[in-house]
């Protein structure tokens, strides 16, 4: 007979072993051991533990769920290239409700042996859930690699290059870790060089990969056979509902004859010239393997029209030009020729502007347009009065996918006269010119919008003759470069550059819209809008005259935190200048960044380092850096 004294645990014992099992609830799931973070999403998406989080689960399928996870372990450890890792599971639980708070993971276990009056305490919560921490301890161990290495394409795409570039990015390849994303990335890499350059018909011909576990290694064969390339044939267009542009004349936008090697590259710029033709609200250009005759391919092209219409509106603000608005409206479309026209009014209180534009496609030769503007322009404000106009004939051409060429004519008359409280009537100078004018835009970049890798760069050469008098001569030479570079996943750097010299004998005969200024935004930051350069100092106020030089530099670091706002602090110098040698003046300052959804917003405030007009200026820039 036991001690009288353990009776009552006997008889509660007895008593909870007639109970239904009681319920546990996983509160965490730990993994530790593991080097990278990929490896271990894998593992917690591949446990049948991470369904039972926050949730009763009964001892029997508690005991099942921690069975299987050894082998989930395993089996998602595997891509990865681990295929003997080490899983030790250890559980940690506390007594508690549904009400209770996660439990921290102490890793303290509550087991007691209960006697006596404890014994009924324990019994008496025993009807309570549990909550648990699971803790999964893993050592990868020694990672598979790759032993044997046969890759290639048999067929003519074995000498294609855009085939062997392909092979030759191929990992992983022997002595490497047998990651299996990298291996999926590199089949599929080839598979779509195999389809970018026409070899429609190719296939695996060897697909093994054999893993020795014991040897910790792995032999890939990988090979296709690629068949013959096709050829592009015709394109089809279709425009739904209605035929807005000439069919004829897009087919003048087809960069292939019929017949040339099928090269996906054809169809990207096909593409790319129609989406920049802006008719068209959608284009979709497939190539139709299926429908291909003696190893012709057809291209298909259809084409959804945009609205005919384009509608705009705005206000505006500027230090100078004060409060204004601008109305616009643009004819994507006047006619089956494809020919466009814009009508455009910034009306600001001491600056207006009038544009009208036509443009005619240049669909025979480059993706470009003929295009004429007349330009109407009256700025008053407190240090100079000035009228212009102005008419431009223009062709231009994107050369490639990183150069843009214009080559346009200009007319330009213009009337301008400095303000002065000791001339109440102004006394206006008058100069007509007609110049050519070269431009090339060049630009390498990973991202338009917002640029980590690459630069631009951007030359202009003009020059020619008039004046007041018809005896002026000019020539002018501009540039202005930016680079971007990354540095980590948030922060990267930008230089910016601007040089540019006027060949003339007086560049007072200039109009002021022909010289070179330096400060304000995107010139030298901490200085008022044309404040760096020459300068006329009267007793009526000060006359910005520009310069026949200009020298500009900037450096500034960027970095961005949480979502989508950032940081940067930034140093411009730079100067309009005469002579030789130029009087630079050097602003500081911070910024505010916001990657908006219309693009980057950028607030500058800034200090002058040599006797700014003002303490601080304050800048605000919306648009993309190039």
């Amino acid at each position: 007979m036991p001690p009288r004294r353990a009776r009552p645990t006997l008889f509660l014992f007895c008593c909870l072993a007639a109970m239904p099992a009681l319920a546990a609830k996983v509160t965490r799931i730990e993994i530790r051991g593991l080097p990278d973070a990929a490896m271990e999403a894998n593992v917690r998406s591949a446990l049948s533990l991470s369904d039972a989080l926050g949730k009763d689960v009964r001892p029997r399928r508690l005991g099942y769920l921690l069975r299987v996870a050894e082998d989930e372990t395993r089996q998602a450890l595997e891509p990865f290239g681990y295929y003997d890792p080490t899983v030790t599971l250890t559980r940690s639980d506390r007594p508690g409700n549904a009400n209770d708070n996660p439990d921290t993971g102490d890793g303290q276990d509550d087991d007691t042996d209960d006697t006596g009056d404890e014994a009924e305490a324990h019994a008496a919560s025993a009807h309570r859930d549990r909550s648990l921490t699971i803790t999964l301890q893993i050592t990868p161990g020694t990672p598979v690699r790759v032993r044997g290495f046969d890759l290639g394409v048999d067929g003519p795409g074995g000498s294609d290059a855009g085939v062997v570039a392909a092979l030759d990015g191929f990992h992983p390849r022997a002595g490497e870790i047998l990651d299996h994303a990298r291996y999926e990335a590199g089949k599929a890499q080839v598979d779509a060089a195999l389809a970018r350059h026409g070899y429609f018909d190719a296939a695996p011909a060897i697909h093994r990969v054999e893993v020795t576990r014991a040897d910790h290694a792995a032999d890939l064969a990988l090979r296709w056979t690629s068949g013959n390339r096709y050829a592009l044939g015709d394109a089809r267009f279709s425009q739904v509902p209605s035929a807005v542009i000439r069919p004829r004349l897009l087919a003048k936008l087809v960069p292939w004859t019929p017949g040339a090697p099928y090269d996906e590259a054809m169809l990207d710029r096909l593409r790319t010239s129609l989406v920049g033709l802006d008719y068209f609200g959608l284009v979709d250009v497939q190539a139709v393997p299926a429908e291909a005759q003696d190893g012709h391919v057809p291209v298909d092209v259809q084409l959804t029209p945009a609205k005919r219409s384009i509608y705009s509106a705005g206000a505006s603000y500027g230090t100078l030009s004060g409060a204004g608005i601008s109305l616009g409206i643009e004819r994507r479309y006047l006619n089956s020729r494809g020919h466009k026209a814009l009508a455009q009014l910034d009306y600001a209180n001491k600056r207006k502007t009038a544009t009208v534009q036509y443009r005619v496609p240049a669909f025979a030769w480059l993706d470009g347009w003929y295009t004429a503007t007349l330009q109407a322009a009256d700025e008053v404000n407190n240090y100079i009065n000035s009228r212009r106009l102005e008419l431009v004939a223009s062709r231009t051409g994107q050369y490639s996918a990183r150069l843009a060429l214009s080559a346009s004519v200009h007319v330009l008359r213009e009337r301008w006269a400095y303000a002065s409280l000791t001339r109440p009537t102004p006394t206006f100078q008058f100069a007509s010119f007609v110049f050519p004018e070269l431009r090339a835009d060049f630009i390498d970049v990973d991202d338009r919008l917002a640029p980590r890798r690459g630069g631009g760069l951007s030359l202009t050469l003009r020059g020619g003759s008039g004046g007041a008098d018809g005896k002026a001569t000019f020539t002018q030479l501009h540039a202005s470069a930016q680079w971007f570079r990354g540095l980590g996943g948030d922060s990267r750097l930008i230089a910016r550059g601007e040089l540019g010299h006027t060949f003339t004998r007086d560049v007072l005969d200039l109009p002021p819209s022909l010289r070179f200024y330096a400060g304000g935004d995107r010139s030298v930051r901490g200085y008022g809008w044309h404040e760096i350069g020459p300068r006329i100092v009267t007793g009526g106020g000060d006359y910005f005259t520009g310069a026949p030089n200009v020298l500009i530099a900037s450096l500034e670091a960027e970095r961005y935190f949480r979502g989508p706002w950032g940081a940067a602090v930034f140093v411009d110098t730079g100067s309009a200048f005469e002579g030789r040698t130029p009087d630079l003046h050097t602003g500081v300052g911070i910024g505010l960044r916001w990657r908006s959804p219309v693009g980057p917003v950028r607030i500058d405030v800034a200090r002058g380092l040599n006797a700014p007009d003002s303490p601080f200026a304050i800048y605000l820039n919306i648009g993309a850096d190039l």
